[in-house]
């Protein structure tokens, strides 16, 4: 990143979008009586707020600038108002027009943060609500259709949802989140184009009451139909498989990033308040708050990027609402709108596998053993299954080195290559550029395989490596029982074959990977199989990570399943359909 030149940005919202936002809401200065917009028990006066919303003189569309100046002292007193309250007071008036969110208990949280003034917060609060805003009117357009509406701003202008709140109802809606030519505080900030302080508070607090409103106008529809609003479940990480995505962050690596963060050209000087709470919220262990403000500022640091490397630098500020924004799809897109080719990814890079348990598998022959355990397991265990084993991995090795490209071969790597030369190869392998971006679909599906696999392979060598390393020290402190420490020798008799292994399947996966366009000439049948061979061992190396896990410990399984898992890849390899023996050999022709 360090071709970008320190930015002088004020503000990412074009001229007419800031006026629109920062401006128009707080040119008309009369007070209005908050007890023509809500009663003492809560109820929205909703003709207070649709008389507010104004059409052009056509009337075939909202005057979106018209209707944001009559709004303006409508939200400043009903922001003056929830400021007013205690969060009892609060929770009693409203928290029952909360509920068909799903989410209730996010609204006590947007009213601590209102009476927090700090804008960041009240930013947060806003993208949280416009969030599960759209998810729950798209529960209820699921009361009348099927299939909900992809963008918010078809959702809000849908005839269904205005059959449930009225069609006055949703123009309000419309001119707070619904369209790009009216405050559209829903993609400003979930695009990442506001500073914390470009957003009033009045227009948080406005958006809240909005909400329970809906809540109240809906409770009205649910009683005169007799339908059963139903939420849609949300999606939660389960798996290790999921959660292994995630690194372990120190105290030490936050700090770094701090001082980082101040320095970072990648980040906007206006957008760092964003950064600072996001790291505040993970030490905290908000990690959806967290994820929220890190996920937007990564589009708009990429923005950045984008507009440096491709000399557009107006793409950075929000478009009008004549013409897109320049969201994800366009900074990762092939081609600008002009045709021309995308810089940005030739600039990032497109790397398809950071295999980083080469170095941990590496690390296994150093694991120190304490005295004795070695032999005892040498006595304990046959070990001619695993002689064997490792004969038909060097024989697979030996007919992989075949397939390496010539510019990439490391000396006798035709031959029978010694095993401590495996890991010089492999990083050999994994330093030809391989273009995964703006693929056929079959493409990517053998990369996100391969992906996977390697996946499984890094956590089975973090697992073996950290349960070695434990069981070791409790062997040398005697602290292990008889069935402990009879466990802990199948560990070090099956490491001999499990090492080895690993490093089989990231050659293979890695030479796969180098010729993975090729998988474009195989037909619909051979394409079938071969995915078939790649998914199956996807599953060993699923079934070795639980294997190894902490809470099972099953080595002697681990070698079985090794042994089946290694003659599959045999019997597959000899039948000359992977991708390696469909390559031209000539490593010009390798894309």
């Amino acid at each position: 990143m360090e071709i970008l030149i320190e930015d002088p940005i004020t503000t990412c919202l074009s001229p007419s979008v800031y006026d629109m936002i920062c401006k128009l809401g707080f040119e008309a200065r009369e007070n209005c009586d908050i007890s023509s917009i809500v009663t003492q028990n809560g109820e929205v006066c909703w003709t207070t707020i649709t008389d507010c919303v104004v059409y052009t003189e056509s009337a075939q569309g909202l005057d979106y600038g018209g209707s944001v100046r009559l709004l303006g002292p409508v939200c400043q007193a009903v922001h003056l108002h929830l400021s007013s309250l205690t969060k009892g007071q609060f929770e009693t008036r409203y928290s029952s027009g909360f509920q068909w969110t799903g989410v209730p208990e996010l609204f006590p949280e947007m009213f601590d943060a209102l009476g927090s003034l700090q804008s960041l917060a009240i930013s947060l609060s806003l993208m949280k609500l416009t969030s599960c805003l759209e998810r729950a009117l798209g529960d209820v357009y699921l009361l009348i259709r099927k299939e909900c509406p992809f963008l918010l701003r078809d959702l809000i202008a849908s005839e269904e949802l205005s059959q449930v709140f009225g069609q006055s109802v949703m123009d309000v809606l419309k001119v707070f989140v619904g369209s790009p030519r009216g405050l559209n505080l829903r993609n400003v900030l979930w695009h990442g184009f506001a500073a914390p302080q470009e957003i009033p508070p009045k227009y948080c607090s406005m958006m809240i009451l909005l909400t329970a409103g809906l809540g109240q106008l809906l409770k009205g529809y649910l009683q005169q139909t007799k339908f059963t609003l139903a939420h849609r479940p949300f999606i939660t990480l389960r798996s290790l498989e999921d959660l292994i995505v995630f690194p372990d962050v120190t105290y030490e690596v936050l700090s770094v990033l701090e001082e980082v963060m101040k320095k970072s050209t990648f980040i906007l000087k206006i957008m760092l308040p964003y950064w600072e709470v996001a790291l505040l919220n993970f030490k905290s262990h908000r990690f959806a708050d967290c994820a929220i403000l890190l996920l937007v500022q990564l589009e708009t640091g990429l923005r950045k990027v984008f507009a440096t490397v491709n000399k557009c630098p107006k793409r950075l500020l929000t478009a009008e609402s004549t013409a897109l924004y320049t969201t994800f799809d366009e900074i990762l897109a092939k081609h600008l709108n002009d045709g021309k080719i995308n810089q940005l990814p030739l600039f990032l890079g497109e790397p398809a596998m950071v295999l980083s348990c080469e170095r941990s598998i590496g690390v296994w022959p150093l694991l120190p053993l304490p005295e004795g355990s070695e032999r005892e397991a040498q006595r304990s265990e046959g070990n001619s299954e695993i002689n064997a084993c490792h004969s038909l991995i060097t024989e697979i090795v030996a007919e992989l080195c075949h397939h390496v490209p010539e510019t990439h071969r490391v000396p006798h790597a035709s031959e029978h290559l010694p095993p401590e030369e495996w890991p010089q190869l492999l990083r050999e392998l994994c330093s030809i550029p391989v273009r995964t971006l703006f693929c056929p679909r079959a493409v990517l599906e053998v990369l996100a395989v391969l992906r996977k696999i390697g996946a499984h392979c890094r956590r089975v060598c973090g697992q073996v490596a950290t349960c070695a390393e434990l069981r070791r020290r409790q062997w040398e402190d005697r602290s292990l029982r008889s069935r402990q420490r009879r466990n802990y020798l199948r560990l070090v008799h099956s490491i001999k074959l499990l090492s080895p292994m690993l490093y089989l399947i990231l050659l293979l996966i890695a030479l796969e990977l180098v010729n993975i366009h090729v998988v474009l000439g195989k037909n619909t049948s051979e394409y079938q199989q071969y995915l078939r061979f790649l998914k199956s061992v996807l599953q060993y190396t699923e079934n070795l990570a639980a294997y190894t896990s902490q809470d099972k410990n099953k080595w002697d399984e681990a070698v079985n399943l090794t042994q089946v898992a290694l003659l599959k890849i045999w019997t597959f390899s000899e039948k000359k359909q992977m991708l390696i023996h469909l390559a031209k050999k000539s490593t010009s022709k390798v894309v």
